[in-house]
């Protein structure tokens, strides 16, 4: 689909060859979640317009919605002016948060504490039951 050589040629990676990466649902403007990606990561998403990060904790290939169906297709993808952030514009099929949640950022800070301001709206066992 889109050549990767000009992004990474210009992207920071940090000392673990990871950049961090949000998410936003490209039609509405709303951030759906945060993750990061590595060079191959950077590459398979240019190249096949599906989302792919990478997991910290499996260190390994992450392809959003791989287990889930909750998939993210590409829409542009945009880095910042250091060169060390990327702000993918998707269209998100489905929730973005393995909790269930439309996105990542659903618990709120206030002068009464936590407060989760969405709710589920897919139970994981739902998502990841399979």
């Amino acid at each position: 689909m889109i050549d990767p050589a000009p992004a990474l040629a210009v992207l920071k990676f940090n000392e673990d060859g990871l950049v961090p990466v949000i998410a936003q649902q490209h039609d509405s403007g709303e951030v759906l979640m945060m993750a990061w990606m590595n060079r191959e990561a950077v590459a398979e998403t240019l190249r096949t317009g599906q989302v792919c990060y990478y997991s910290r904790s499996r260190k390994t290939l992450w392809r959003k919605g791989e287990t889930s169906g909750q998939r993210q297709r590409l829409v542009s993808f945009l880095i910042d002016c250091d060169g060390d952030t990327i702000l993918l514009k998707v269209d998100q099929q489905g929730v973005a948060c393995h909790t269930g949640h439309r996105d990542c950022f659903f618990t709120a800070v206030g002068p009464d504490g936590l407060m989760e301001i969405s709710s589920v709206l897919i139970a994981p066992s739902t998502l990841y039951g399979k």
